[in-house]
């Protein structure tokens, strides 16, 4: 497997040019994000990434996580490495400083996730839970649980679950039948979960699981269902592990890929009933689930471009190396690097530019978060979020499906070796699989853009978001050069499709919204097609402007334009290719279900 090298040049220009994070660092709270702190961060990150958390990728892929005793055990190296993690302050880089955080924005913190993922995303399964837990408290736990658990989750002491998927219920979690039954000033939780990721381990000293639950007498569906902290050991009168909880892992699942990553069976109450703290108030645990949802999905999505990121440089280090065949158009006598063949680098070109594409997309969204919690206006305020919430579903399913494909096409460019474990190359494909399947399979992503977010204003946040696409459009108008020409021309069409979809989409919801959600998925492509050729459009313009500025380096700037360009050319025009199938649901509904 090739070495990983955190991609800095990138991670930095996809910061500054398309998160902004200049401007993200001058609201209030985030003045300490200077620009040499920020440089200081990365350059630490990559290092933690590529010499600490890298290496234990092919080893821990190969050893898996093991359940003997009732204790789970991680591969060699896991536990040294999670302490490494902690010791640098990593885990507490985006939270309050009044809990023990760092105070540093949420665009920052996801580049530096990005590289972690990349290097070893079986690893970073356990850190992106925790961080969930500590928003979902933050917003919703009492004053009580968050001095008790916050400073601990916050330093990576403790580390968190988010449990809800049951084996008869699965994605339906209104169909949970775990039960919390009061008793006194706590509940006692009965029931199994299944697919819990790092459900035990041996990392921390205590393990906080976020279990949803349902209490005597609820009402039936998501609307009865609860939330309980229910802590692996319950903290004594100083906050330190004390008893036993009545909790254990029963097994672990055997997996595609992330075989590092102990994905447990939980059961709880084997002995009387695990205790558990209610969050909130009883019947409001989907709510309160929610935001840690919502951060998780940003984080699956993240898995998507971190997973390209690992297969492309995978693939680009082979291609290099590896010799077979005289190219056309090369007039040298003895075989060259496969990376000479035309088509090697048509694949390679495509591995590049759709992950820049996504991280854009990822990154502009974590800067919607910072711009949705710090902006001193309100109306910015407002409208950030709602631009977050059109793009979470798009970053979590568009770029995950992309992570996909990268990776299968990483496999392609080794040949018959990217089949063969060795090289690594198959691994990355393994691993990206589960991405578009959990925090909410992609379908449920697609239904939720439709249901949640484009139909509860009418498709005004796309509209927002669509004009200032068309304002990108008319930079690109305004500038010289062939390269940004055509970008130009490409996106104004994608664009035109994107608005005319979701006219229809809006115009239609209320007639048939069966119809219209069997072209959801497609829908959801379209917007995430046009969302990276919108930020990959934006890089082209910072990019010619480095270069007349003699600003920054010449060839990463022109490689930025040449990237832009093969996107727009070979991705963009996809998108008025997609408004049959977004249209197209009244043939998918009259399918007969006998006919299947």
């Amino acid at each position: 497997m090739a070495e990983f090298t955190a991609p800095l040049a990138e991670i930095r220009f996809a910061l500054e040019e398309l998160a902004l994070l200049p401007e993200i660092a001058a609201l209030p709270g985030y003045e300490q994000a200077s620009d040499d702190l920020v440089g200081a961060v990365l350059e630490e990150a990559g290092k933690l990434a590529g010499e600490v958390l890298a290496p234990l990728n092919a080893t821990g892929d190969r050893e898996g996580a093991i359940l003997e005793n009732g204790a789970v055990r991680t591969p060699a190296g896991f536990p040294v490495a999670y302490r490494r993690y902690v010791e640098g302050g990593w885990s507490a880089l985006p939270f309050a400083p009044e809990h023990g955080g760092q105070g540093l924005p949420i665009a920052l913190s996801t580049a530096v996730m990005e590289m972690w993922i990349a290097a070893n995303m079986a690893f970073m399964l356990g850190p992106i839970l925790t961080l969930g837990a500590v928003d979902m408290l933050e917003a919703h736990g009492s004053t009580e649980q968050q001095h008790l658990y916050l400073e601990k989750l916050i330093s990576g002491e403790w580390t968190a679950t988010m449990e809800l998927t049951e084996p008869q219920a699965g994605s339906d979690v209104g169909a949970l039948r775990t039960r919390a039954i009061r008793d006194g000033d706590h509940y006692r939780i009965t029931g199994q979960k299944i697919f819990i990721t790092y459900g035990d381990h041996d990392w921390a000293d205590n393990i906080v699981h976020c279990v949803l639950a349902r209490t005597p007498g609820s009402p039936p569906g998501t609307k009865g269902i609860s939330l309980f902290i229910v802590p692996k050991f319950l903290p004594d009168e100083n906050g330190a592990p004390g008893q036993r909880n009545d909790l254990r892992p029963v097994s672990l699942e055997h997996k595609l890929g992330i075989h590092a990553s102990p994905t447990c069976v939980m059961a709880y109450g084997d002995g009387g009933g695990a205790i558990g703290y209610l969050i909130g108030e009883e019947n409001r645990g989907i709510e309160y689930m929610f935001t840690m949802m919502n951060n998780a999905r940003l984080h699956v999505g993240l898995q998507g471009v971190a997973i390209a990121e690992r297969a492309y440089q995978q693939a680009l280090a082979y291609a290099r190396t590896r010799i077979q065949g005289r190219p056309v158009g090369t007039k040298s006598a003895t075989p060259l690097p496969i990376i000479h063949h035309p088509d090697v680098r048509r694949m390679l070109l495509a591995m590049k530019a759709q992950t820049e594409a996504m991280r854009g997309v990822a990154y502009v969204t974590a800067g919607g978060i910072d711009r949705a919690r710090r902006h001193p206006d309100p109306a910015t305020r407002q409208a950030a979020q709602l631009r977050v919430d059109l793009l979470i579903p798009v970053v979590k399913a568009w770029s995950t499906d992309l992570g996909v494909d990268v990776a299968s096409l990483g496999v392609q460019v080794h040949g018959g070796m990217g089949y063969i474990e060795e090289t690594g190359a198959a691994q990355h494909l393994r691993d990206a699989r589960i991405a578009p399947i959990y925090e909410g399979t992609n379908g449920i992503q697609a239904n939720d853009l439709l249901g949640r977010k484009l139909m509860r204003d009418k498709g005004a946040a796309a509209q927002a978001l669509i004009a200032e696409m068309r304002g990108v459009a008319t930079l690109l108008a305004a500038a010289r050069g062939d390269d940004l020409a055509a970008i130009r021309t490409h996106l104004t069409q994608a664009v035109d499709a994107l608005e005319e979809a979701t006219r229809w989409i809006v115009e239609n919801w209320d007639a048939d919204p069966a119809r219209t959600l069997a072209g959801a998925t497609p829908y959801l492509k379209l917007l995430g097609t046009v969302a990276g050729g919108w930020v990959m459009a934006l890089a082209a313009l910072a990019a010619q402007r480095r270069l007349g500025a003699r600003e920054g380096n010449p060839a990463f700037s022109t490689a930025k334009l040449v990237t832009a360009r093969f996107y727009a050319e070979q991705y963009l025009p996809a998108a008025t290719a997609l408004l049959p199938a977004i249209r197209g649901g009244a043939t998918v509904m009259s399918f007969a279900l006998d006919q299947f």
